[in-house]
């Protein structure tokens, strides 16, 4: 088993995602707000920045996310990815996501 994870910064695609997701066999999975770290630096009062800078890294929508976790069977990986791709797009380009998976060696309360 793996632990698939996305953190998705195109969050208007979610609900098709999801979507695309069920259709392809994912039943389940675990999705959070995500904030990423230049929004955290910007509110930080004690970190010098300049005008400009802080303006760049205050966009909002640049810095909303979507992390999306799914446990999945080894068999299920593939697919997921694929249809994550089919959605969302070349992950390369910039402000779109990362995706990446972990081996599970325990799980317990899948209804399995």
């Amino acid at each position: 088993m793996q632990l698939l994870m996305l953190i998705l910064k195109k969050v208007e695609l979610i609900d098709e995602l999801i979507k695309k997701l069920a259709e392809s066999g994912v039943k389940g999975g675990t999705i959070l707000d995500g904030t990423g770290m230049a929004k955290t630096l910007v509110d930080m009062d004690d970190l010098p920045m300049f005008g400009m800078l802080r303006h760049i890294l205050t966009d909002e929508d640049k810095e909303r996310s979507k992390v999306l976790m799914f446990v999945l069977k080894d068999e299920q990986v593939m697919t997921t990815r694929e249809t994550i791709k089919k959605v969302i797009g070349d992950l390369n380009v910039p402000n779109t996501g990362i995706m990446f998976s972990i081996p599970i060696t325990y799980v317990e309360g899948l209804g399995e």
